[in-house]
């Protein structure tokens, strides 16, 4: 889990995130919006998946 949480990929995404809910509460509602969430939804599996990805390498090293 601390390796999830240190990462800087997925650090970046949560910040990112933090955008995309300012520009929810003050922007207007229109389809942008949508493509924004579904923009940093897939930035922070991405990150997810690439700590994954190289847990499981350190794994197979080991």
């Amino acid at each position: 889990m601390r390796k999830y949480l240190f990462s800087g990929a997925v650090i970046s995404s949560l910040i990112s995130g933090i955008g995309v809910v300012r520009a929810t509460a003050s922007g207007p509602r229109d389809w942008r919006l949508l493509l924004m969430w579904v923009a940093w939804g897939a930035s922070l599996a991405i990150a997810i998946g690439t700590v994954a990805d190289e847990r499981a390498l350190e794994e197979l090293e080991d």
